[in-house]
C-alpha cells in the first residue's frame, strides 16, 4: 500500500484516524486541544502500532514476519543492555551481537546477491544464488533500530520498556517505507507525551496534500516524461534530448522523494507527531555541500551522528578527514543500493566534496552566486545520470549523448520539450521555496486553506484515477 493510492486515500487513511482518535472525541473531548493523558496515549500508540503493522503487511504479507523479529530481538537487546554498567564487558557484547544481528539482516537480505554476484565474476563460478527479495523500507527501518541501538549502548537514551511503543518506533506508517530516518532520541518523548490539536492536525492535512500533489501531479509527470526521452534510444538521443531528460528525472525524483517526505510529516502531524523535515529546496543549493545539507536530511544526518564523528569528522588531519569523507559517502552508495551505479555515485560526491573543501575552495568563494549555482546543478544532473543507469555502458553511452555525439538536436527530442516546456518551467519554479508551504500556510486564512487543500487533493485523484504509471522510485532502498 502507497500513499499517493485511492486505498489508501480513502480507505486505510479515513479508517485510522477515526479509531485513533476515538476516545478523544467521545471520550476525552478536552485532550484535543492539550497534551493528552497517559491513558489516552497508550491507546493510540496501540492502534498506530498495530494499524502500521497492517499497512507493512498489505504489501509484505511475508516480510512481516522479519520485521517483527527485529522488533523483538532489539527490543530484548536494549532491555538487556540496560542491566549492566556503561562500559561493561556483557554490555559491550550484547551491543556487538545486536551490532552484527542488524547488519547481517541487511547484509544478507540486501547485498548477498551483489556479493554472490561479484564473486562468480571474479572467480568464473557459475551463479545458482537464489537472491532473497528485498523487503521494501529495509534499509530506512534497520538504521533506525541502529540509532536506537548505539544510543542504549552509549548510555544517551534509557530503553524502552514498552513493545509497543518500540514497536511503533519501527513500524511508524508514515515514514517506514521511504523515511524520513527519524533517530530515537528525537521521537522517544513524542511516543509517551505530544500534543495534539486540531490546527495541528489540519496543517498536517495540508502538509499531505501538498505532498501528494508533488508526488501525483509533478513527480509522476516527470517521470513520464523521461520514459519518452529514454524510449528515444542512446544511439539516437541528441545534445538537447539528453539534457533534457536528466533535468526531468531530476525533478521526478526531487519531487517523488520531498513528496513522501512532506505527506509523511503531515501523517505525523496529523497522529501528533513531529518528524523531521528531509528537504529544503536542494535544487536551490549554490554548492555540493550546501546541496547534501538539503536533501536527504535525515540520511546525512544519520551518517553524521554515526559514522561521520565516531571516525573523528574534520578535527583531525586533512589526511584522515579525507578518509572519513570516502568512508561515509562509500557507504552512502551503498546504502542506496547493491549495485556498483550507487557505489560510483556516493564516490562521485566524495571527489566532488574533497576537491570543494581542499582544492577548489578559494577559487568558489569568488565565483558569482548565479554561477556557482549553475555549476552546482551541471554538478548534480550529471550525478543522476550515475543514479539512474544502473550498468556502466549504459552510463557511458548517456555521458556520449550529454556530449552531444549524437548531435545537438533530433526531431523527437524538440518536440517532447517544446510540448513540456511549461511544465518544465512550473517545475523549476515549485522546487524553489518561492510558494513554501509553511510560509504559505501563515499567510494564508482558514477558509482559504481549506479551499486549496481540497482543489489539490480532487486534482491529485483526478490523476490517480485516469493515470498507471505511479512508482515510487526510493522504495527500492
Amino acid at each position: 500500500m502507497v500513499f499517493s493510492s485511492i486505498t489508501f486515500l480513502l480507505v486505510f487513511l479515513p479508517l485510522m484516524t477515526a479509531v485513533y482518535y476515538l476516545p478523544s472525541v467521545f471520550f476525552h473531548a478536552r485532550h484535543l486541544n492539550s497534551e493528552n493523558s497517559n491513558g489516552v496515549i497508550k491507546y493510540q500508540n496501540t492502534v498506530l502500532c498495530f494499524g502500521s503493522l497492517f499497512f507493512y503487511a498489505w504489501g509484505e504479507p511475508v516480510n512481516i514476519a522479519l520485521m517483527l523479529i527485529s522488533i523483538l530481538f532489539n527490543f530484548t537487546a536494549g532491555i538487556d543492555m540496560s542491566r549492566y554498567a556503561p562500559k561493561s564487558l556483557r554490555r559491550k557484547l550484547v551491543f556487538s551481537f545486536a551490532l552484527i544481528f542488524n547488519l547481517a539482516m541487511l547484509g544478507f537480505f540486501k547485498y548477498s546477491g551483489f556479493i554472490v554476484q561479484n564473486f562468480c565474476a571474479l572467480t568464473g563460478r557459475e551463479n545458482n544464488f537464489f537472491e532473497p527479495s528485498l523487503p521494501i523500507g529495509i534499509s530506512f527501518y534497520t538504521f533506525q533500530i541502529l540509532s536506537y541501538i548505539i544510543d542504549v549502548y552509549k548510555d544517551e537514551v534509557k530503553c524502552q520498556h514498552s513493545i509497543i511503543d518500540f514497536a511503533l518506533y519501527i513500524s511508524m506508517f508514515p515514514q517506514l517505507i521511504a523515511g524520513p530516518i527519524v533517530q530515537y532520541s528525537a521521537i522517544n518523548g513524542q511516543l509517551a507525551k505530544r500534543a495534539q490539536s486540531v490546527g495541528r492536525a489540519s496543517n498536517g492535512v495540508y502538509l499531505f496534500v501538498i505532498g501528494l500533489a508533488k508526488k501525483v501531479v509533478l513527480a509522476n509527470t516527470a517521470g513520464s516524461v523521461y520514459t519518452d526521452y529514454m524510449a528515444i534510444g542512446f544511439d539516437k538521443l541528441s545534445f538537447l534530448g539528453a539534457w533534457s531528460a536528466v533535468i526531468f528525472y531530476a525533478f521526478q525524483i526531487y519531487f517523488d522523494f520531498s513528496g513522501y517526505s512532506d505527506m509523511a510529516r503531515g501523517l505525523g502531524l496529523i497522529f501528533g507527531f513531529d518528524l523531521p523535515e528531509n528537504f529544503k529546496y536542494p535544487y536551490m543549493a549554490k554548492s555540493i555541500t550546501e546541496f547534501w545539507r538539503r536533501w536527504h536530511i535525515t540520511l546525512s544526518s544519520w551518517f553524521r551522528d554515526y559514522v561521520y564523528f565516531p571516525l573523528s569528522g574534520s578535527r583531525c588531519s586533512a589526511a584522515r578527514h579525507i578518509f572519513n569523507l570516502f568512508a561515509v559517502w562509500f557507504l552512502t552508495g551503498l546504502w542506496h543500493g547493491a549495485s556498483w551505479n550507487f557505489v560510483l555515485w556516493g564516490l562521485y560526491y566524495f571527489l566532488l566534496l574533497v576537491a570543494e573543501k581542499y582544492i577548489f575552495k578559494n577559487v568558489l568563494d569568488k565565483i558569482p552566486s548565479a554561477l556557482r549555482h549553475i555549476l552546482t546543478m551541471v554538478l548534480v544532473l550529471f550525478g543522476w545520470v550515475l543514479f539512474s543507469c544502473t550498468e556502466l555502458s549504459q552510463i557511458l553511452s548517456f555521458v556520449k549523448c550529454l556530449l552531444g555525439f549524437n548531435g545537438i538536436a533530433e526531431s523527437k527530442s524538440v518536440y517532447l520539450l517544446y510540448s513540456n516546456l511549461i511544465i518544465m518551467a512550473a517545475m523549476a519554479v515549485f522546487s524553489t521555496n518561492l510558494f513554501d508551504a509553511k510560509e504559505e500556510r501563515k499567510k494564508m486564512n482558514g477558509a482559504l486553506k481549506y479551499i486549496i487543500t481540497f482543489a489539490l487533493f480532487f486534482i491529485s485523484v483526478i490523476y490517480l484515477i485516469g493515470d498507471s504509471y505511479n512508482p515510487f522510485l526510493y522504495f527500492r532502498f
